[in-house]
């Protein structure tokens, strides 16, 4: 490749795939997490069941997340969260409107100021108002600790889902079975696609933190195998790709996958590719795919999966 369409792929990559340090953000993510968990959790609140919980998540949006509509009475709202303007944005079916400043706020105003949203749309909402997934959880409406935000890391982690969100929706497209739409959890918080043998799964241990068991037994009633973006937390400090599968089969930690820089976490139980193996990728894209299909292959392969009926490697309609 020339110098100078090597610069220029270098520059598009960054701005496609930026840098996510850690150190640099961490207040900011810890902070934007619990915002999201509010949000999420009015969607949670005002939606119907869905199972594997699919009813509770948000959505990668050309300018951010949203929640989609969510019912309220015989109207629908949406909440939208614009990493752009840095805005969060409320809008009613019948043209009402409110709205306040993504800024740096305690998550207890965060809360407030949504609260006070809906309730100015004639829409009010209650939520359970402690946070799920995390240690020493406080009480949103408590929490004066967390008030980091900023903007500039905030709109790194909505454009690297941007790409996720893209990505995946390549590799989801290769199955005909069972599969989750790409949507972003608000409880890790992680952006994830999900595909399913068809086949009932033992029951899931749970023990996830601040989650009812019966939550998770639910969530993993058939067996899956299940890839994502994850910002990172706990026994994993970076950002990272990660695929797993449920029941695990049989020498899935053994296993040997691809790209170079992809490895099985003992402690997680999961195959984890950092996002710098990625990011700095000369095609990120293929680095990424590569990741989901060799991860899907093994547990597909030691899972016994019924591939042959349950894929569509070109993405393309069977003929009929």
């Amino acid at each position: 490749m020339p110098d100078a369409a090597r610069v220029k792929s270098s520059i598009e990559a960054d701005t496609a795939w930026p840098e996510l340090a850690p150190d640099a953000w961490a207040d900011t993510y810890a902070t934007l997490h619990l915002y999201l968990q509010i949000v999420g959790k009015v969607r949670l609140a005002q939606s119907p069941w869905l199972n594997h919980s699919w009813h509770v998540t948000l959505y990668v949006t050309p300018r951010g997340l949203t929640t989609s509509a969510i019912p309220h009475g015989n109207r629908q709202f949406s909440i939208d969260l614009d990493f752009i303007d840095h805005a969060v944005r409320l809008k009613a079916s019948d043209g009402a409107a409110a709205g306040f400043p993504l800024e740096p706020q305690s998550v207890a105003t965060f809360y407030g100021r949504l609260m006070s949203a809906l309730d100015s749309l004639d829409m009010p909402v209650r939520i359970d108002r402690r946070p799920n997934e995390v240690a020493d959880p406080i009480p949103f409406d408590l929490d004066e600790t967390h008030r980091a935000y900023d903007a500039e890391y905030a709109n790194r982690f909505w454009r690297i889902l941007l790409q996720c969100d893209r990505v995946f929706k390549v590799f989801r497209a290769r199955f005909a079975g069972k599969c989750s739409p790409v949507h972003f959890f608000w409880g890790a918080p992680d952006l994830a696609v999900t595909r399913f043998s068809g086949r009932e799964a033992p029951p899931h241990p749970g023990g996830v933190p601040n989650l009812p068991d019966w939550v998770a037994r639910e969530a993993y009633a058939h067996e899956v195998s299940s890839c994502g973006f994850w910002p990172g937390g706990g026994p994993l400090p970076h950002a990272a790709f990660y695929a797993y599968a449920y029941p695990e089969p049989a020498g899935f930690a053994e296993a040997r996958v691809s790209p170079a820089g992809a490895y099985y976490h003992k402690d997680l139980r999961e195959f984890i590719l950092p996002y710098d193996a990625v990011r700095l990728a000369a095609s990120p894209d293929d680095t990424l795919l590569e990741f989901l299909q060799a991860t899907y292959d093994v547990a597909a392969d030691l899972g016994a999966w019924n591939r042959s009926f349950l894929e569509r490697p070109d993405g393309a309609p069977r003929a009929m």
